[in-house]
């Protein structure tokens, strides 16, 4: 077990918040950005306001000082390259918080066969405080779960889809799914595929209501949404640690299967930075030049 699954152990839901997670230290943030004043103690260890134009796509990572995001042969792998940051934790759950729906592919699925995608599961200290929020957001209970699968390569038994889900899929996908999921998961199929259209399985959930898209997807499908110019914002935990890597170990950078420059760079503006001792808590928007 973890030094943060041993802190979060045994934690009565809704309790107040203990003392692993010390207040992020404001560094800079733009002018102007949409705030909403968050119920205590959300904006007292989040250093301050957070808010969000919508409708929205925002991307959340955290990566290592030489830019690993994703270690395949490691179980919890962004637990290892946060270096069990609970102040990463924090943010993460604060994002869900936030969130319509939480976007993930099939592979960061499979990665977390007992994995919830809700705010408490991030940071079950803040339960009560992330449900008051969602309240005041006029958000349901909980963010809608997506998974797109173009193969419909998922597995049945995860907890998550038990719970329930959204799988966005081809026609192929679709007809290996047919009547192996739970049945609170609904599975849409966007065509013939082969591939999966990013854009149209974020048009889908915006028909569906989903205002706020929150990607916690892996780096091939956040190239793949970076490459449509989908992506919004990006909110980057930098981890004071270096990864290292040989060649052909799989380790994953930010970006996978999108080639960005010289053509279609995707530029960044700083919109704010936080601290909590040698993390850096980095937030960017978006665009393309």
């Amino acid at each position: 077990m973890s030094r943060l699954d041993e802190q979060f152990e045994g934690h009565k839901v809704g309790a107040a918040l203990t003392d692993h997670t010390e207040p992020l230290e404001l560094l800079f943030e733009a002018a102007g950005l949409p705030a909403v004043n968050l119920p205590e103690p959300l904006g007292r260890l989040y250093g301050g306001t957070l808010g969000f134009e919508e409708p929205r796509l925002v991307a959340n990572f955290v990566e290592t000082l030489d830019g690993v995001v994703a270690i395949p042969s490691v179980r919890n792998s962004n637990r290892v390259i946060s270096g069990e940051s609970a102040s990463d934790r924090f943010v993460m759950g604060l994002l869900r918080a936030f969130a319509d729906a939480v976007l993930i592919g099939s592979g960061t699925l499979a990665g977390s066969t007992q994995g919830l995608w809700t705010a408490d599961a991030a940071y079950p200290p803040a339960t009560e405080a992330f449900a008051k929020l969602r309240r005041q957001l006029g958000r349901p209970p909980l963010p809608q779960l997506a998974v797109l699968t173009a193969t419909g390569s998922v597995d049945p038994e995860q907890r998550a889809l038990e719970a329930g889900a959204l799988v966005v899929t081809t026609d192929q996908g679709a007809a290996r799914l047919d009547g192996r999921l739970p049945a609170a998961t609904t599975v849409v199929s966007l065509g013939a595929g082969p591939q999966l259209d990013p854009r149209a399985a974020v048009e889908l959930l915006q028909e569906r209501g989903c205002r706020l898209i929150v990607s916690e997807a892996g780096p091939h499908l956040f190239g793949s949404l970076l490459g449509a110019g989908l992506v919004d914002e990006l909110f980057l935990t930098l981890s004071p640690l270096i990864a290292g890597h040989r060649s052909l170990d799989g380790r994953l950078p930010l970006v996978e299967e999108a080639h960005l420059l010289p053509d279609a760079a995707a530029e960044a503006r700083l919109l704010g930075v936080r601290r909590d001792r040698s993390h850096l808590f980095l937030r960017y928007e978006l665009g393309s030049r």
